[in-house]
């Protein structure tokens, strides 16, 4: 496959095409880095910035792309938000509950003024492109200097000059485009076994009840040699774990296609099957997938791959084909279990996890039924269910209600079934041995460390003297667990479950594999 950034043919088709405006170019980072430098160099103190972050792995990617920056403007993490010069909260628009938390998060931050009078505060992310939210920041939390959308990071030198070399105390409320793509943005990596990867920003889909295309555009996708040019550095740091995200990761490359960038015949599956075989990555995810879109190609490169995750996460969202109609789904629930039928034939450990909406305007009891259907049908390892939440400017936000007592009901009868489902198919782990990636110590069971299956079960462990000296090759004290964690995050661990509760299992260590993946330290 030809994936270089010169292009094919002669065409210009490189990230930064002329027939590709929406493509931020590599003149215009530079000339942000360049502000950076001038901003560092301008620094008379040592200034510390603390970033909220909210939502999704979208979010807290690009947060790391913002503490990239920021750290290029010479400002070090601060211990917490009290402590910080400068404050943003990186905010979530998909339900209305994490618009109201978003808010009372920003007033909590007015009392620090008065201790911080040039403490800087700015809201990214989701919200920041619905404009009643601009407004009611205007009216109440006028203390706020800047707003800036997802698809302004790349410029947040640009952004901050301002107010971090002027002292300026303007507000500037109007975030910039949306439909942008910045490649190579600078980076701070926030875990050390796994690193998140955007191979692709914006939907086109339009689901009825859904933010997501306003509030980040329409879809635009990496070019395939810039994401491996991440892969093989994420490799060679010694990071384990890659999760590849993307509103629709398997809508990634059309429009590369259209404009001529990769092959015709050239998708996600390919896109995948190169990171798997990128040396030192030992697990590959991916999220999130749309079912109208997931291709018998991608699960056959799962099959193929072992270090391809044994899991999807596969939202349904209703059972019922005219909730889904009314959804602008693309699918059927024929067609949703024709998909869970050929995977699980082709990869037959594999666990599916999903979304499912309750309550959505004009849902019956027929309706709901479908998906309780579905549920038992299916079996799935977990579901992620949300009560319907309206969402300015979307096509269902104006649809009338469900009552909410019923839709209460409704949705306690399905949090019980996947709740019973969900232990049941712990059980069935319970006395196997699995590789496990660890990811620190466990904050919920004490003098234990934990991590994550290939199929994203979450496990508790401990690690016996025995294993320990095996692993350390001599026979002395085993370190403090904190120490344990530090030493072991990011390796791979034998674990076998012995406990199974509703949200994760509690196993012992078996074996802890030696490597020289060069596993970075705190």
């Amino acid at each position: 496959m030809n994936w270089s950034e010169e292009g094919r043919s002669g065409v210009a088709t490189t990230a930064d095409s002329a027939h590709s405006p929406h493509r931020i170019s590599t003149d215009l980072l530079d000339e942000q880095r360049e502000i950076a430098a001038r901003i560092a160099a301008g620094q008379t103190e040592r200034r510390s910035y603390h970033i909220s972050t909210f939502g999704c792995q979208q979010n807290e990617h690009d947060s790391e792309h913002m503490a990239g920056h920021l750290e290029l403007m010479g400002l070090s993490p601060a211990d917490g938000v009290e402590s910080a010069d400068l404050v943003i909260l990186n905010t979530c628009a998909v339900r209305e509950n994490a618009a109201q938390r978003f808010l009372g998060h920003l007033g909590a931050l007015k009392p620090l003024l008065r201790n911080n009078p040039r403490l800087i505060v700015g809201v990214g992310g989701c919200l920041a492109m619905q404009p009643d939210i601009r407004e009611q920041i205007r009216r109440s939390f006028n203390f706020v200097r800047l707003i800036f959308s997802p698809n302004d990071i790349w410029r947040l030198p640009e952004l901050l000059a301002p107010y971090l070399l002027e002292n300026s105390t303007a507000r500037r409320y109007e975030p910039g485009e949306r439909d942008t793509l910045a490649e190579r943005q600078p980076t701070v990596r926030g875990q050390r076994f796994r690193a998140l990867c955007s191979i692709m920003t914006g939907c086109n889909n339009f689901c009825s009840y859904c933010i997501v295309p306003f509030a980040r555009g329409r879809e635009r996708s990496r070019h395939p040699e810039s994401i491996m040019r991440e892969i093989r550095d994420i490799a060679a740091r010694g990071i384990p774990e890659v999760m590849l995200l993307g509103q629709n990761v398997n809508s990634w490359g059309w429009d590369l296609r259209e404009e001529g960038i990769i092959a015709g015949t050239e998708s996600f599956a390919d896109l995948i099957a190169a990171v798997a075989s990128v040396p030192g990555i030992e697990r590959v995810r991916f999220m999130t997938s749309h079912p109208k879109d997931i291709s018998d190609e991608l699960i056959s490169v799962i099959a193929r791959h072992e270090n391809i995750e044994r899991h999807i996460h596969l939202p349904l969202q209703s059972g019922s084909d005219k909730i889904l109609r009314a959804m602008n789904r693309h699918y059927t629930a024929e067609r949703y279990m024709g998909i869970v039928r050929k995977a699980r034939e082709h990869i037959p450990d594999l666990a599916l996890t999903t979304d499912i909406i309750v309550g959505f305007p004009d849902e019956t009891e027929e309706d709901f039924a479908e998906t309780l259907r579905i549920v038992r049908e299916v079996r799935f390892s977990a579901a992620f269910m949300f009560i319907f939440s309206p969402r300015p400017g979307t096509a269902a936000a104006d649809l009338p209600p469900v009552a909410p007592d019923v839709v209460g009901e409704r949705f306690n009868r399905l949090l019980e079934l996947q709740n019973s489902i969900t232990l049941e198919e712990s059980e069935r782990l319970l006395g196997g041995e699995y590789r496990v990636i660890v990811e620190g110590v466990s904050g919920r069971e004490s003098g234990m460390l934990m991590g994550r299956m290939s199929d994203n079960h979450l496990v508790h462990f401990s690690v016996s003297d025995a294993v320990w000296a095996n692993y350390a090759g001599e026979v002395g004290r085993m370190p403090a667990v904190e120490d344990l964690g530090v030493q072991l995050t990011g390796r791979i661990v034998t674990v076998r479950p012995y406990e199974a509760r509703i949200f994760s299992l509690t196993g012992e260590a078996v074996e802890i594999e030696r490597n020289d993946r060069g596993i970075p330290s705190e």
